[in-house]
Parts: structure tokens; sequence; C-alpha cells
């Protein structure tokens, strides 16, 4: 049976690293993004992920970055669900063992990238992490726009099934018939979470636990309250802020993620614009779309 985790319901934000103009972690800055999540509602936090730019970092960043979640976090009262996923399924299970000795709650892992297995492999890589930190809940993270590799709903209810410590999936496939097969045929207490913004408010519908935000980094209290509005059945309300702040959710994809959410977070203030190559900065026609987005959240 699925271990229980009752805490993980609700919008996670996938935090952005802020990097300094040298291109090292400002962890001062990143410290104060995550007080200010949580003070904005957001009671999940998630580290290390795409959205974190993780992929550019070295392991010992990687682990400086979920150290100083994990810090704030405890003292705040919220969760730490570290990205702790790669291509390498030896690294994977060292690096989300050394999560879990650093204070992380959770692990959301990846499919691999790169490699392309299939869905034995698939299987085979996550049993395989999964006996590796028993008692460790593990989110699997679906994108298969970014990794070129599916976990269909056959081996996610499989994954599910056989290892109690697999408690979630994040889905940001875009497929919705697969979506629906596994919320229908989950064991008891598995979460599905959507992994893309726009998709919340409709995978809730269908019965969805909650999201794992970047819009969340820019908006955190809207976002927040969106989501505990659908999950407690406001659909009315919860639809007024989808549709209130779906112009940003798009906007934050129209060049490769996190690039336009760094720069709406320049503007708002929040840390300097600066990622690490093979990222660049937003183009201008970017820059000028995304100003009038923020211009008219501000309306």
């Amino acid at each position: 049976m699925t271990m229980k985790v009752d805490w993980m319901r609700g919008c996670a934000t996938a935090l952005v690293t802020p990097f300094k103009k040298d291109g090292s972690i400002d962890g001062e800055c990143f410290k104060a993004l995550i007080e200010r999540q949580i003070k904005n509602g957001v009671k999940i936090l998630v580290p290390c992920g795409t959205t974190g730019e993780s992929v550019t970092m070295s392991e010992a960043e990687r682990l400086h970055v979920i150290r100083m979640t994990v810090e704030v976090a405890k003292q705040l009262k919220a969760y730490v669900i570290a990205g702790t996923g790669s291509n390498n399924t030896a690294a994977t299970i060292d690096f989300t063992r050394k999560a879990r000795e650093a204070g992380a709650d959770a692990a959301l892992i990846v499919t691999p990238y790169y490699n392309k297995p299939t869905q034995e492999g698939l299987f085979a890589h996550f049993s395989e992490i999964a006996k590796s930190v028993k008692s460790f809940p593990i989110m699997l993270y679906n994108v298969p726009s970014r990794t070129s590799s599916n976990i269909s709903a056959e081996t996610t209810l499989k994954l599910a099934a056989k290892h109690e410590n697999i408690v979630a999936t994040k889905e940001a496939s875009g497929n919705y018939s697969q979506v629906m097969e596994i919320i229908k045929n989950r064991p008891k207490n598995f979460k599905v979470f959507s992994g893309d913004d726009a998709s919340a408010l409709p995978m809730i519908a269908l019965g969805a636990d909650g999201l794992v935000s970047v819009c969340a980094n820019e908006v955190p209290k809207e976002t927040s309250w969106m989501v505990e509005k659908a999950l407690d059945g406001a659909q009315t309300a919860a639809r007024k802020i989808h549709y209130q702040i779906l112009p940003l959710m798009e906007a934050n994809f129209i060049e490769s993620s996190p690039a336009p959410c760094k720069f709406v977070m320049k503007e708002m203030g929040l840390l300097e614009e600066n990622l690490r190559l093979p990222l660049v900065p937003v183009t201008e026609a970017a820059r000028k779309k995304l100003r009038e987005v923020i211009a008219d959240l501000k309306k």
C-alpha cells in the first residue's frame, strides 16, 4: 500500500535559483525568496528542478541549495521535495540519499533524459531507486517535452503498486487520457500533481491533488489560493484567479524556462536576471510581451 503523506497536497513551487553576476548562487536572495513563498501561502518547496536550473549546477551546489531550502522551511513549517533525478540510476540513488540526509521530506525524480529507456527500463530505474531509499517518499516527474521519454499510465500504476514509497507523480505530459487513467486506477494515498500551471485547474477537476508551479515564483499568493480553492470545490473562485494569471502562466514559456520567469522576477525587484549557459536572458521581443503581461496583472 502507498505510504500516506498528508502534507503532499496543494501548491508546490518549483523554485528558481538566483545567481549573482559572477555565476555563483545568491544564497541571501534565495532564502528571501523562500520566505516570500511561505508567507504567501505556499507550504511545499521544490528546489533543484528544471526551473532551478539544476542541470547546470554541481552536486555540491545542488546540495547547498537543498540545505538552504530545508533550513528556511523547517523554521517556517513548510516541506521540501528535493529534485534529485538524473539519467544515471546509480548517481540518482546516491544523490537522493544525500538529499534525505540533508533533511528533505521527499524527492522529485525526473524521467531519465537522453537515454530514452523503454517502459521496462523506466520501471527498473525507478524501482531500483525506490528500493535504495526505503521509507523516503518519491514523486515521479514525467515531462516528455524535456526528456523525450514518457512514463505510461501502466508503468506509473505498476510502480505505485509495487513500491509503497513511490507516493506521487508530477504529470507534465499534457496527455489528459493518461492522467485520467492514473487518477482512476491509482492505489489509495497515491497523489497526482499537475506539472504545468495552465493545466492545474482541469487536472484538479479530474481528481488531481495539486500543482508543482513555475508561476508561483512570481505570484505565490494568487497561485496557492487558486489551487486551494479548486481543491475545496470552489470552482468559480478558482476559475477567476486562473484566468487572471493565465497570461503569465503562458508567457513563462514563450522562451526556454526559467528565463521568462527570471525576467519577470527581475522586473518585480526580486532577483538579478542571471542564468547559466546554455540558457540566456529573453529577447527584446519577449521582454516587451512580458512587460505587457505584468502591466495587465496590476490592473
